[in-house]
Formats: structure tokens, sequence, C-alpha cells
């Protein structure tokens, strides 16, 4: 059998292309989801640590944000993604939302150290001069403080996705059809161990140079912007 027929009879005799089609849109949904929750948390617990360490009256939430910081870049993803699914969730029927719950709560934690470092590269001086025009301590850290903050640690912001997208590669043990998934779907159904494996990751291989080429144009125009 030639390389072509073997293409043909994989993806579409053996209907390998839908499993291919659903584990990349499973991928994508998995890995936004999870960035935004990522996201999310990151600039909670990065404020509250910024907030807390002036504050001794707020001792208790940076002991709470450490500890979920500690804890949860301690564990490994894929313990700690079963865990969610056979412990936390056990009743849960779909791995998906799992998943995306997963992946968000361990990329906050990243995320969070990445924002509490860029907060800290900006001069105290700054939030000083916004509270004395009249600022609170919040205006003054949503309009002055973090959009520096993100200038700054956009590179390692993105540098973050890209780890996370790969690490859904491990939604499959929650029964999640992911692409890595899919493959070996592909591979029980077809005895094709080499086609399913290089064309996953090739799709993952684009998905980065994607990301890595938006990255790339965002900071660009932040850098126009500053002009």
């Amino acid at each position: 059998m030639s390389w072509f027929d073997q293409l043909y009879y994989t993806f579409i005799e053996k209907d390998g292309y839908k499993y291919i089609i659903e584990g990349f849109g499973n991928t994508l949904l998995i890995t936004f989801g999870a960035l935004i929750i990522g996201v999310i948390l990151g600039v909670i617990v990065a404020v509250a640590k910024y907030y807390s360490e002036e504050n001794p009256k707020l001792k208790i939430i940076r002991w709470v944000c450490d500890t979920y910081v500690t804890v949860i870049r301690g564990i490994p993803i894929t313990v700690l993604l079963l865990i969610f699914f056979f412990v936390i969730f056990a009743s849960a029927d779909n791995g998906i939302p799992v998943a995306i719950i997963a992946f968000g709560i361990n990329s906050g934690a990243y995320m969070a150290e990445l924002v509490r470092s860029g907060i800290n590269a900006i001069d105290k001086g700054q939030m000083e001069a916004a509270r004395s025009l009249g600022l609170s301590k919040w205006q003054a850290m949503r309009n002055i403080i973090l959009p520096q903050a993100v200038k700054n640690i956009l590179p390692a912001i993105g540098n973050e996705c890209i780890a996370l997208l790969k690490e859904t590669s491990v939604a499959g043990y929650v029964a999640v059809r992911d692409l890595t998934l899919a493959s070996t779907l592909i591979i029980n159904n077809t005895y094709d161990f080499v086609n399913p494996l290089l064309l996953s990751a090739l799709i993952y291989l684009a998905l980065v140079i994607i990301m890595t080429k938006l990255l790339s144009v965002f900071e660009k125009k932040l850098k126009r912007s500053e002009r």
C-alpha cells in the first residue's frame, strides 16, 4: 500500500478525519476556556497579594493566595486533572467542562506569579502619584499599573498560553477527545501508527506558530501605542 493509499484508508475510508476535526475543536475549546479562567484568576490573585503585602489586616488573604499558588504549581497537571474528574466532579458526565476548570485553575497559579512580577516591576511612585491625583487604589491599579505590567510580561504570558495549549494533550485521561486522543483512536481503528501522530504534531505546531505570530503582532501594536 502506497503512502497516499494509506492516508486515504486512515483518514477517509475509516473516517479518521472526523476524529481529527472533533479533537481539534475540543482542544481549542479547552485551551481558550482555560486561558480565560487562568487570566482572571491570575489577575485576582496577583492584585490580592499586592495589596495584602502592604496591609497586615489582609494577612489571611495573602496566605490563601500563597497556598493556592504553591499547591497548584506543586501538583502535576495530569494528577490535578484526574483529581478534578474522579474526586471533585465525580458525577460529571462530560469531561470537557472539568478539563477547562482544571487547566484554568492550573494556569491561574502561573499567571498570578507572572502578573505579580509585572506589577512589582512598576515604580511604586506611580501608585503614589495616582493616589495624589485623587484616584482610588483600584482605579490606579486598573488604569495605570496593570496596563504597564501587562506590556512588560506579555512575552511570558504568550509562553504560558503556548504551554497551556500543549498541556491539554493529557485531556484524554478523562475521556475528552482532544487531538492526542483522536490520534490514539485512529491508530486503534487502522493500526496506522505514523500518519495520525504526524498529523496531530503538525496541527499542534501550526497552532503554536499562529499564536506566536499573533503575539508578535500584538506586541508591535503596543509598542506603536507608546510612541
